[in-house]
This record gives structure tokens, sequence and C-alpha cells, in this order.
């Protein structure tokens, strides 16, 4: 006598969907494109609180920094890269491994305390960086820095972490108009992009700077609102990045929020879609 099949379980077949795309996704993440949200203002005005973009792994090849860190904290989720990849940290060296050009746009690992930056890549290994009245030197020589007119945006609460700007024109009551003064620099190599600075500050004189072998060297395109490598380590700042810690370059804009959430599209800024990151 012919039976009837039997209908294959609902949820099992759900579940197996979920951890098949879940798979998927965290190869594709971790070989390919790593999306990132742009949570500060250190990288105004190339980058605003609320850019979405891919970052290409591809670019420098691999390491552990790779592995993604997969972090949840409403439901208590930590997950570090190391806890991942940490067999293959230590050596400073890449898999299909790339060389990262002066002037490009980079996620890294924090070299202390694994949080992903995005900063410039200014200084390669052996140059020697300084800092001079608010003037970047890279090997004894100043680049280029010209006026380039003012960056204005509305002096209020920005992004998840309701950021306010530091304006130049302080202080700014809120839902005023706060600028900053903006400059064209230009690299050695020729890379030209947009550097914002607000008042004087501390990093704006700084000693001399020499990159070791296999170290890099970052600053933020919003020089007077930026945490990176004009600050040493033990201070609190970024300090030299190794090779092994960058995670990929970012290239362009995909879509930019400026409200709390990437999903208030009506929030979504029309001006910044594919937009190239110079």
């Amino acid at each position: 006598m012919q039976t009837e099949a039997k209908q294959p379980n609902a949820i099992l077949e759900t579940i197996k969907t979920i951890v098949y795309a879940l798979l998927i996704a965290g190869v594709f993440r971790t070989l390919f494109f790593q999306p990132f949200w742009i949570p500060s203002g250190s990288m105004k005005d190339t980058l605003l609180i609320g850019d979405f973009l891919f970052v290409n792994k591809m670019a420098y090849g691999y390491s552990y920094a790779s592995c993604p860190s997969v972090r949840i904290p409403a439901i208590g989720l930590n997950v570090d890269a190391k806890n991942l990849c940490g067999v293959f940290d230590g050596d400073n060296k890449r898999f299909l491994g790339g060389t990262p050009e002066r002037g490009d746009t980079i996620v890294f690992r924090h070299p202390v305390n694994g949080t992903d930056y995005i900063k410039r890549l200014i200084g390669l290994p052996g140059d020697k960086i300084q800092m001079k009245d608010g003037l970047l030197y890279i090997n004894g020589q100043p680049v280029g820095l010209v006026p380039d007119g003012t960056f204005t945006e509305i002096a209020d609460a920005q992004g998840p972490q309701g950021l306010f700007p530091a304006c130049a024109n302080a202080p700014v009551g809120r839902g005023g108009e706060c600028t900053k003064e903006k400059l064209e620099e230009t690299l050695p190599n020729g890379v030209t992009h947009s550097v914002l600075n607000i008042t004087r500050r501390a990093t704006d004189n700084t000693p001399v700077y020499s990159v070791p072998a296999g170290q890099y060297f970052f600053m933020g395109d919003n020089r007077d609102n930026s945490t990176d490598s004009r600050v040493p380590q033990s201070l609190g700042g970024v300090g030299f990045v190794p090779y092994e810690n960058l995670i990929g370059r970012a290239d362009r804009v995909i879509f930019s929020s400026a409200g709390k959430s990437m999903l208030y599209f009506w929030t979504w800024r029309s001006d910044r879609f594919f937009k190239r990151i110079e």
C-alpha cells in the first residue's frame, strides 16, 4: 500500500534557511565587503555622521582583523575578531596582502581596544610626520593647503549618540548655524581632500613622529575633532597602527541618514547616494 510522503518539518526548514543565510552573509562579510556606519564627526566633511558604506576588504588582503566582530549589546553578545581568528594575530602579515596608498580612507582596528576606526592614511612606514601651527609636514616638507570656503551645519544632536558638532563660531545655540573653516589639502602623491579647522588645539603642534616599519599613521579630516595617531596610545590616542590591523578601504558612500537610525528613510540625504569618497 502506497503511503503518503511525510511533509518536511516547516520549523526545521526555516531554521536551516536562516543558518545558511547567516553563513553566506558571514563569508561575504569576512572575505569581500563589510558594512560600516559612520558614528562620529571625525572625518567631516568627507564623511558625515550617518553615512553608510561598504569597506572593500579585498584591497589589502586578509589578516585576523578581516574576521568580523559581532557585538549585540541588547542580548549580551560580544564576539571579537580575536576570538574568531586570534590564531593569525601577531605576525603583522597578510594573506594576498596589498599596499595601502597615502590618502586612502581606511577602516582599521584600534591596536589596544580593538574598536573599529575610520581615518585617512597620512604616514607610511619610514615617514616622519609632524603638525606645526595646524599645518601637516611629511618628511620635513609642508603639504599643500589652501582655503576652500566654509563648512556649515546645524548645531543640533546628530546620529544615534546625539552628538553635537564643535563650531568655530561658538557659542552657538541649538538649531543655530555652526561653521568651520574648510581647506583643501594636497598630499605628496597628489591626493587632494578636504580638511576642517575649528580652533587651536594641542594636536595642531606635535613632535616629529617616525613611522616604524610595518606601521601606519592616520588622521581624521576634521582635524580638531579627531582621536587619531597624533596622540600616542599611552595617552588614549591611536598611535601607530600595524599592517595586520587594517580591515579595508572605504571607496563610496552607499546612502546617508541624518536621523538616529539608518532605517529612517525619510531622513536620508539625497545628495550622498553612491557618493565617491575622495
